[in-house]
């Protein structure tokens, strides 16, 4: 028989064993049923390396964040015969989402034996026709763009596919206008783009000599019918000639962001500059934000001139700014144009 003083010990000790069992399943470590490390159940983070599409094993394209399903259709659409031959290639896989394009895309490295790559036999066999008896009997030239034909792309490394859709564009809007516009059509993309306008003769546009396009108040579409001036360096000329205040000499042109030595010189010969057009800054008056966005004041430069105005309240010209260090004479020729000196004015008292 239990006595009374063992049944109220039993009683004290009864719930201390359930909270230790309780304690003892919720602390001990669960092993996956395959039997595998608690942290190889977990999937990996994606990683990030230098990889070649057409060569890329199933457990790598895991590693970079392809689900199974998505990888193995990667390895399927491969073995039904597609070569990646540009990074473009790539992101017209089903199983490549755009975000999935934009993170591993600078990551994409094409190997020499499936890169595209212009053969510089091809232009040769192009001129065939215009050869007579052995004897050339025109200058061997690069290509025209506007003349490609599907035949001539599939010769240079381009897939059926492409060459059709890439020819049909073409002859559609006539040829590609410049560079630019070449790289900017998805199926060619910026790396082939790039080596095909190689030995590319872009067609010349040009307006007449006796109507030149004024580049301080020319428009988008303007600026657009300019050979040599694609649709992304429209917008960087707009932007620098607001930030400028417009130019002054044609040589600015070459400050643009995305205008290229090569297609340069094609420009000059179709634009003209009035400078009258200018919009000159108050050198005195201008807020600091209208100073720090011209092209020609260096950030240096513009606490300078802040400092210097707060004390000495401003400039009547170019030497003095010179005088005081706030300009170096060849900061003050660039910008001798674009400045004019401000005077406050008082209302006398009668």
């Amino acid at each position: 028989m239990w006595s009374r003083e063992d049944r109220r010990t039993l009683v004290l000790l009864l719930p201390l064993l359930v909270l230790a069992v309780a304690a003892f399943l919720l602390l001990e470590p669960k092993t996956p049923r395959s039997g595998a490390p608690p942290d190889a159940a977990k999937e990996a983070p994606p990683e990030l390396f230098e990889f070649d599409p057409n060569t890329v094993d199933y457990r790598a394209l895991r590693r970079l964040g392809f689900t199974k399903q998505d990888a193995a259709g990667v390895l399927r659409y491969r073995a039904a015969g597609k070569i990646f031959r540009i990074p473009e290639d790539f992101a017209a896989c089903y199983q490549v989402s755009d975000s999935m394009y934009d993170r591993l895309e600078p990551y994409i490295r094409i190997g020499a034996e499936y890169r595209f790559r212009p053969r510089r036999d091809s232009a040769q066999r192009l001129r065939k026709p215009f050869m007579r008896r052995q004897r050339v009997v025109v200058p061997l030239v690069p290509f025209r763009i506007d003349t490609m034909t599907a035949k001539f792309l599939r010769a240079i490394g381009f897939t059926k596919r492409q060459a059709e859709a890439i020819a049909d564009y073409n002859t559609l809007i006539g040829g590609f206008r410049d560079e630019e516009e070449l790289c900017d059509y998805p199926i060619i993309g910026d790396s082939a783009g790039r080596r095909l306008a190689e030995y590319a003769l872009f067609p010349e546009r040009r307006r007449p000599l006796h109507d030149p396009v004024e580049l301080n108040t020319a428009d988008s579409a303007a600026l657009r019918s300019v050979s040599g001036i694609g649709a992304k360096t429209v917008g960087a000329i707009l932007d620098y000639r607001r930030r400028l205040g417009g130019f002054c000499r044609a040589e600015q042109l070459a400050e643009v962001r995305g205008v290229t030595e090569s297609n340069y010189e094609r420009i000059l010969k179709q634009i003209s500059i009035d400078s009258c057009r200018i919009s000159k800054i108050d050198i005195n008056f201008a807020t600091p934000k209208a100073l720090a966005e011209h092209p020609y004041i260096a950030p240096r430069t513009l606490r300078k001139i802040l400092k210097r105005r707060q004390l000495k309240g401003g400039w009547s010209t170019l030497e003095e700014m010179i005088e005081d260090g706030i300009l170096t004479r060849e900061e003050a020729d660039r910008l001798h144009p674009y400045l004019r000196f401000g005077v406050r004015t008082t209302q006398n008292d009668d």
